[in-house]
Formats: C-alpha cells, sequence, structure tokens
C-alpha cells in the first residue's frame, strides 16, 4: 500500500521511496529510511498528510505520499 492510503491514528512502516534522486535524499537527511515507522496524524485532503517521523511533525502532499510504499505497523498511543 501506499502513504496516500494510510489512515489517521495508524502507524505504517516503510518500504520503499520512489521519488526523483534529490527528493529521495532530503527525505532520506530528514530521517525517512526503510524500515522506519511513521504515524499519520491528520489527512488535508487527496493525499495531503500531516506525519509524525522519529518524534517531528510533517507535512507531505499528494506527490510525495503517492510514491512511498508502507506496510500496516504497531499502533501508536
Amino acid at each position: 500500500m501506499y502513504l496516500k492510503d494510510a489512515q489517521i491514528g495508524r502507524t505504517y512502516i516503510v518500504e520503499n521511496i520512489s521519488l526523483p534522486f534529490q527528493m529521495e535524499r532530503r527525505l532520506e537527511a530528514l530521517g525517512m529510511t526503510r524500515q522506519t515507522p511513521v504515524s499519520v496524524l491528520n489527512r488535508k485532503g487527496k493525499g495531503i498528510l500531516i506525519i509524525k517521523l522519529r518524534g517531528t511533525r510533517f507535512a507531505l502532499g499528494y506527490n510525495i505520499t503517492k510514491n512511498i510504499e508502507v506496510k500496516e505497523g504497531e499502533p501508536h498511543a
């Protein structure tokens, strides 16, 4: 499944990121690497998400979330 389809209040594990090289490296620099847990805090329209990644909140647009493959992880508290 892709991050764009994620549901609020769930935690997902990043499996693959298929973005242009520079954008992928930027996300990695921010801490989004394979096997990283990502919690979905809110949705703002079609595929636009507010996520929590390594203790920091990020907003990601549809063009990014549609290219990040995730799998269901452990529920967060």
